[in-house]
């Protein structure tokens, strides 16, 4: 019998980009990528980069557990299947490292189920596991995604008309979300929460008509996550005192950070760089384009 083997690519992702915050995501050209063959028999995951080395290699690594809870939303069981799993995405960098494991769990059932999941439905699932939207719906999607999720309900609104090129900043050390989140107040002022919703009202707008400049500028405004992770990103404030210097229209901590990505002008990426290697000598600096094309399946035939 002919084995079935396909492979799935799943995009990084940034979120946030300021005060969007558990709202806005972006599809970033970095890839987790799964190489699947369909054995029948137990489920083994193997790592084939040394980013992935460590991972859990049986039924309680993540993409596992998506994909069975998944086939259990549809009353069916997942074959066994082998998959060598290669990523450049960095781990605990704040580029939806996670979210591209449980976007790959998603379309992992997809795949050996024939369920025929809908990029809309493939995001409410992905959403439900990660708690919101931005970095999930990204992978799903690619491009740039503006989304709102709660227990009911996962609204997608999605565009790849972004010009914008991206340079990432990425510290060495790793920052857990959950370290990050814990920073945060349990209560805004009210006139602080009706500032920021503007700010990011504005923001979202000034993104999908392309006015680059202004988002940039709006970038820096957020008040609902930024100025309280600075405190454990020092790199932050430090990107944001030289932005005068660099010809880009602004930069934002990457979800939960510690990457700073900054939001460059197209074909300004690497004059960016190699002006921000000046400030940060001694720290990966990578140019980043958007992925518009989101999570992807290819078929190995013979």
């Amino acid at each position: 019998m002919t084995p079935k083997i396909f492979s799935i690519n799943i995009p990084a992702s940034t979120a946030n980009l300021g005060p969007g915050f558990d709202s806005i995501g972006l599809a970033l050209n970095r890839y987790l990528r799964l190489e699947v063959e369909v054995t029948g028999d137990e489920a083994i995951f193997i790592p084939k980069t040394e980013s992935l080395a460590g991972i859990a290699t049986g039924a309680d690594n993540l993409i596992y557990q998506v994909a069975e809870s998944v086939a259990k939303q549809f009353n069916l069981s997942l074959p066994g299947f082998r998959i060598k799993m290669s990523s450049d995405i960095p781990l605990s960098r704040g580029l939806g490292s996670s979210a591209s494991a449980i976007v790959g769990g998603v379309e992992l059932a997809n795949q050996l189920l024939a369920l025929n999941l809908s990029r809309k439905k493939k995001a409410r699932i992905a959403s439900i596991f990660e708690g919101h939207p931005d970095n999930a719906a990204a992978s799903v999607y690619g491009g740039l995604v503006i989304g709102l999720h709660d227990e009911t309900q996962t609204e997608i609104i999605h565009t790849n008309q972004v010009d914008v090129e991206l340079v990432a900043l990425i510290p060495s050390y790793q920052l857990k979300t959950v370290e990050a989140r814990s920073l945060l107040p349990n209560v805004l002022v009210y006139r602080d929460a009706v500032k920021v919703s503007a700010i990011s009202n504005v923001l979202v707008a000034a993104m999908l008509t392309n006015q680059w400049e202004l988002a940039g500028k709006l970038m820096q405004q957020d008040l609902f996550h930024q100025p309280y992770r600075m405190k454990i990103v020092p790199e932050l404030a430090k990107s944001i005192e030289h932005l005068a210097q660099l010809d880009a229209y602004g930069c934002a901590l990457s979800g939960a950070g510690p990457t700073i990505l900054f939001y460059v002008p197209i074909g300004k990426a690497e004059s960016v760089k190699k002006d921000l290697s000046y400030y940060f000598a001694d720290y990966q600096i990578d140019i980043l384009q958007v992925d518009t094309t989101g999570v992807q399946v290819e078929m190995k035939t013979f």
